[in-house]
């Protein structure tokens, strides 16, 4: 008995290797239990989203916000153009341009009110006319008030036969 090794029993020995295996394995089944505080809530309610109609702040509507911003930008900008003087830049050629463009259309003008009557200018100098040739209505309206006294109401489409002109103003 001197060389004999003491004998463990067998269910302490399966006791022992049972605590060593339970050991090993308590840390991964540990983390696998989840933490309450970690666990899954109802996801936060999503805001409104922003109208024009939103409140934004001291009561005011988001276009009303937006309005008054714009307001004041202007208020802005017109004061430092006023204080500036800021003009649209011309070159001197730019103005004699523009001036000499208004005289042009002055002249114009001026010439439309002395352009003659349509029916002078579309009879041809020198032509005698032909009697045989159907008389248009202009012809018949200028014949009838050739005949008669002048009439004191003019229609839409009658003409006078004098030239008009207007009244010279100074």
């Amino acid at each position: 008995m001197v060389g004999e090794q003491p004998v463990c029993p067998p269910q302490l020995l399966l006791r022992g290797w049972g605590t060593v295996l339970l050991s090993q394995c308590l840390p991964s089944v540990f983390s696998q239990i989840p933490d309450p505080e970690l666990l899954p809530t109802d996801p936060p309610k999503k805001p409104d989203p922003i109208t024009s109609e939103s409140v934004v702040f001291w009561g005011l509507r988001l276009w009303q916000v937006i309005g008054i911003f714009a307001m004041f930008a202007l208020a802005i900008v017109i004061t430092l153009c006023c204080i500036f003087k800021c003009r649209i830049p011309r070159t001197k050629k730019e103005i004699e341009a523009r001036h000499a463009q208004r005289q042009a259309a002055k002249k114009y003008a001026n010439t439309l009110e002395t352009v003659p009557p349509l029916n002078e200018l579309t009879e041809i100098p020198g032509l005698v006319p032909d009697a045989s040739a159907v008389p248009t209505v202009s012809e018949q309206v200028q014949a009838q008030s050739a005949h008669s006294s002048p009439p004191s109401v003019l229609s839409v489409g009658e003409e006078q036969p004098s030239s008009l002109s207007l009244p010279e103003t100074e």
